[in-house]
């Protein structure tokens, strides 16, 4: 559940950056993506039950969740978000080579609905952050793009592999970092990002990201 981004991210995401540009957020947003893939396909057996930076998820917990946005962005891309099934997170049970090609099928899924959107005003239900209202479709591509940014990065400090996206994707994911809201939604169950950490001086892009969020870019996984 995205209870840190409920209906004070549908105002405050984007207040002061703007929508960006429709085509170019698309292929930003699918770099993520592709990038979260990658990290998945190198799952080994045994790897789901490591903790990951997310406080409370182990790594099937992480990829439940990440699954199941895929699916949900996807059917909002597709005007059918209102239905909370889209959005459930599916117990992943021990077949890892199951869920990593549910895994795969879910991000080829939204990317292919995310390509259908030609305006970005296209109303998109998004249940989990709010019942109230929809929001503009280059909205919800953004907070799906820092999503997977993130994450990829949870991902990767959880396997101890090297995650390093572009610099471009890196310049459109901080606007959106800085304008997340910062406030005691972070601290609900089953957020996906928690309070924001010191922005140590002379930090990166990525590190920046991740401060704002609540990540420690420092965090590694303790011994399996």
């Amino acid at each position: 559940m995205h209870t840190n981004l409920e209906r004070d991210a549908v105002d405050g995401v984007f207040a002061t950056t703007g929508a960006p540009d429709l085509d170019r957020l698309r292929r930003l947003d699918a770099r993520a993506v592709r990038d979260s893939v990658a990290l998945v396909n190198r799952l080994a057996p045994g790897d789901l039950a490591r903790p990951t930076p997310c406080a409370g998820w182990d790594l099937a917990a992480l990829l439940g969740h990440l699954t199941a946005q895929h699916r949900g962005f996807a059917a909002a891309a597709l005007g059918r978000g209102r239905d909370l099934a889209h959005w459930t997170v599916r117990p992943l049970g021990d077949d890892l080579a199951t869920a990593v090609t549910r895994y795969r099928h879910a991000a080829e899924d939204v990317l292919a609905a995310f390509a259908t959107v030609d305006d970005p005003d296209r109303p998109f239900a998004l249940p989990e952050f709010t019942t109230e209202r929809t929001v503009p479709a280059a909205r919800a591509m953004g907070f799906h793009l820092i999503d997977y940014v993130v994450h990829s990065w949870d991902l990767a400090r959880t396997l101890d592999l090297p995650y390093a996206p572009d610099p471009e994707l890196l310049d459109a994911s901080l606007p959106i970092a800085r304008a997340v809201p910062d406030g005691p939604n972070r601290l609900a169950a089953g957020s996906s990002f928690r309070p924001g950490l010191p922005v140590t001086e002379g930090a990166g892009e990525l590190d920046r990201i991740l401060a704002l969020l609540g990540r420690a870019p420092d965090w590694r996984a303790p011994e399996h």
